[in-house]
């Protein structure tokens, strides 16, 4: 297929996209009794353009790009899968297998990055959240749906996965080639800041890292801490489950979060008093690679007026998932219902706010001959605190508060 051909099946899907989410918007309004009118404005584009265009085009392409653009307009984290890929999808979903240590999601069609796992090959590539993945493997992103993707960034450890990356810092596409390895997710950080401040960062809320928060405040409170900042930037990697421990841990009593779909009913989840081990000010640091369980607890902590929020606003995943499947043997991968904050705010879509808004600078990075980067990775929160402003404005923000 020319690249000619190629652009067309791309504006010819995304029209096709819009076509079916406005004839849903109109068929709404103008009927109740016709519950699917935009399927008939959808079959007869897709008659027109196979009957008039100058080429005959790839059709299968043509329907591809529809459905995968219908499901990211709704959902950013949908995939459509055809039977043979779902076949995939099942038989390595609960496989842990080595990777790259990517969180992802779909952006523009193409596949985004949500988050980067601290000391994974990604980070260590420099890559960040919102760099955008253009091809796996010499594949295009584009209409790839989003689980397959992710079976592509997984392996056998030593095996290597070549990316071609548009970085937000780099105009340019980049090739990286990546070695998937085991990702061992870092150990929570604890350590004294001036001014009996307590300085506390989960990097990932993996298994076992709100226990290890806990931990980690509990040992600050006996070094004579007497405020907390809890440093959740970056961190993409956590179930709603993990969100929600995380919250309780400075929460006693009060609304966490709830969860909610069409055919889903409404579940509340409370704060437990027997799981709070803190009544600290605290101050809590965002920015747009905070995600999904850490989001829930960032949205609970100011809602709940227990938290000063500090830095940019949250990336918006928190949802429940599930695979529906097909007449054909495939499926959709599709969020059936959301995690509120308090305040009834979907957080998948508007994510979470901070009171006190500020952006994180860029990272800068220093190239090596190859032109990849060989800096620290942006995606580690421990900065020195003269080249952090976030960290500095939540010290600032601290030190006003009063102890309980």
């Amino acid at each position: 297929m020319n690249s000619r051909i190629k652009y067309v099946v791309v504006t010819t899907s995304t029209c096709l996209m819009l076509l079916l989410v406005l004839g849903n918007v109109l068929g709404k309004s103008a009927s109740t009794d016709r519950p699917y009118p935009q399927l008939g404005v959808y079959t007869e584009v897709l008659h027109r353009i196979k009957s008039e265009y100058v080429e005959e085009p790839d059709m299968k392409s043509v329907t591809l790009g529809a459905l995968n653009g219908l499901l990211e307009s709704v959902d950013p984290f949908a995939s459509y899968l055809n039977a043979d890929q779902y076949k995939d999808y099942l038989k390595n979903k609960d496989v842990r297998k080595a990777g790259v240590g990517l969180v992802l999601a779909k952006k523009f069609g193409f596949v985004g990055i949500v988050g980067v796992t601290p000391g994974s090959p990604a980070a260590k590539a420099g890559l960040a959240t919102n760099d955008m993945l253009e091809t796996i493997n010499g594949v295009a992103t584009r209409d790839m749906p989003l689980a397959y993707a992710r079976l592509l960034l997984e392996g056998d450890p030593g095996a290597s996965v070549e990316l071609t990356v548009v970085r937000v810092r780099r105009p340019e596409p980049q090739k990286i080639k990546l070695t998937l390895a085991n990702i061992v997710y870092p150990a929570v950080i604890g350590r004294m800041l001036p001014d009996n401040i307590g300085y506390i960062v989960p990097a990932t809320l993996a298994p076992g890292k709100v226990s290890e928060t806990a931990e980690a405040i509990q040992s600050l409170q006996k070094q004579g801490a007497k405020k907390l900042i809890l440093d959740l930037r970056n961190c993409a990697i956590g179930t709603p489950q993990d969100g929600i421990a995380l919250a309780n841990l400075f929460l006693a009593k009060g609304e966490i979060t709830y969860l909610q779909g069409q055919k889903v009913p409404r579940q509340d989840f409370a704060a437990e008093a027997s799981k709070d081990v803190s009544n600290l000010p605290l101050v809590v640091i965002t920015n747009r690679g905070t995600a999904d369980g850490a989001e829930i607890a960032a949205g609970a902590l100011l809602d709940d007026k227990r938290a000063t929020l500090v830095g940019e606003r949250t990336y918006g995943d928190a949802s429940l998932r599930k695979a529906i499947t097909m007449d054909d043997g495939g499926a959709i991968i599709l969020s059936v219902a959301k995690y509120y904050s308090p305040d009834g705010k979907a957080i998948q879509d508007v994510g979470v706010t901070p009171d006190t808004l500020m952006s994180e600078p860029e990272a800068q990075m220093d190239l090596d001959e190859n032109g990849e980067p060989v800096a620290e990775n942006p995606a580690q929160p421990e900065h020195k605190q003269q080249e952090d402003p976030l960290l500095k404005k939540a010290i600032e923000i601290a030190g006003q508060k009063t102890a309980a």
